[in-house]
């Protein structure tokens, strides 16, 4: 059985207008959200198989399965990608990707039996209550179950339940991060993002470069700035290595090679530069998956790689600010102490 329900998804207007990673035609997403802290793990879906790339940049990854999606290797495609809390506990979340998608017929033809291909990558979210408890193949078994094409819930569900943003200068002073998702479409292609954001810098709107959510005041009622806190010289905290992580998925119905896939992967990170700050720290395990459906062949006058790119920097941009406001308040034994950490609508 689960170890917990799953959130139902909710959809506002506001997400409407952002889009989704689902508004790319095959691709489907589901969230686990545990009840008894806060922890969970979503799986991105691509029943039909998918090209796929990655990119690490951050410094303290927990991963599986990356090395398939190197250009070089064997394997073309997969068939979902795994996000999940827990820290290296969590990648057990895609053991029940891989049992769920094998019951559907999914997988690569390996002769004795179809295998599917789930990369995977976690986060470090056990800070958030009790750590013994994190996602497992059950968690990730039931977000497949829960899987659809309908826009996925954002804030404090699946893999954005237990994240915090803003840690530099101690977790006391931390605030609520989350997951979050947008598209853009340009001259008949579409590319989404899905983005859980628990990142150690602060989360800024990247339009405005103003920060939304991340390291308070010491009182704890303003945003601090972590920027330029470092920069006059203020001393961020001891840390424990790899706690932090933003994770992501990328997704377009353009068809793409490994090669491309991997660059469009790559590129995506701009986004998260735009919109954290600061962002692929060395206790950071900053990771960006993309996918391609093959929907759509690129055509002569079709938008090339480089749109392709900015695109897909944008719609990580827009996601990772909307994992951020879509988040809400949690109070939490942390440490043994009990911590509120407040969303960013909070301090708005």
């Amino acid at each position: 059985m689960p170890s917990g329900p799953h959130a139902p998804a909710t959809t506002s207007s506001s997400q409407a207008a952002a889009g989704a990673i689902t508004d790319v035609a095959g691709i489907e997403v589901g969230h686990f959200t545990d009840t008894r802290r806060p922890t969970g793990c979503t799986v991105v879906l691509a029943r039909e198989g998918a090209v796929a790339g990655v990119d690490v940049r951050g410094a303290a990854p927990g991963t599986r399965e990356t090395d398939l999606l190197d250009p070089g290797n064997l394997v073309q495609q997969v068939h979902a990608v795994m996000l999940a809390g827990g820290s290296a506990w969590g990648l057990a979340a895609a053991d029940g990707a891989v049992r769920w998608l094998e019951a559907q017929g999914v997988g690569l033809d390996v002769r004795y039996g179809r295998l599917p291909i789930v990369p995977a990558a976690v986060l470090f979210d056990l800070p958030v209550g009790d750590a013994r408890i994190r996602p497992d193949g059950e968690a990730g078994y039931a977000a497949c179950q829960a899987a659809s094409s309908a826009p996925p819930a954002e804030g404090n569900v699946g893999a954005g339940s237990g994240a915090l943003v803003g840690k530099l200068f101690g977790i006391e002073r931390a605030m609520k991060g989350g997951i979050g998702t947008a598209s853009v479409r340009v001259g008949g292609l579409t590319v989404g993002a899905l983005i859980a954001c628990n990142a150690l810098g602060d989360v800024l709107d990247p339009d405005t470069a103003q920060v939304v959510a991340g390291a308070r005041s010491a009182d704890g009622r303003s945003l601090l700035d972590t920027r330029r806190a470092l920069l006059r010289g203020e001393l961020p905290r001891p840390l424990l290595a790899g706690t932090n992580t933003t994770l992501g998925v990328i997704a377009t119905d353009a068809k793409l090679t490994k090669a491309q896939a991997q660059r469009l992967a790559t590129v995506a990170h701009d986004g998260l530069a735009r919109a954290i700050n600061p962002v692929h720290t060395m206790s950071d395990g900053d990771t960006l998956f993309a996918l391609s459906t093959g929907r759509v062949p690129l055509a002569p006058d079709a938008p090339g790689m480089t749109v392709l790119g900015a695109m897909a920097a944008e719609a990580v941009a827009r996601a990772t600010l909307r994992a951020v406001r879509a988040a809400r308040t949690v109070d939490v034994l942390s440490g043994g102490a009990m911590l509120r950490f407040p969303c960013a609508a909070d301090l708005g």
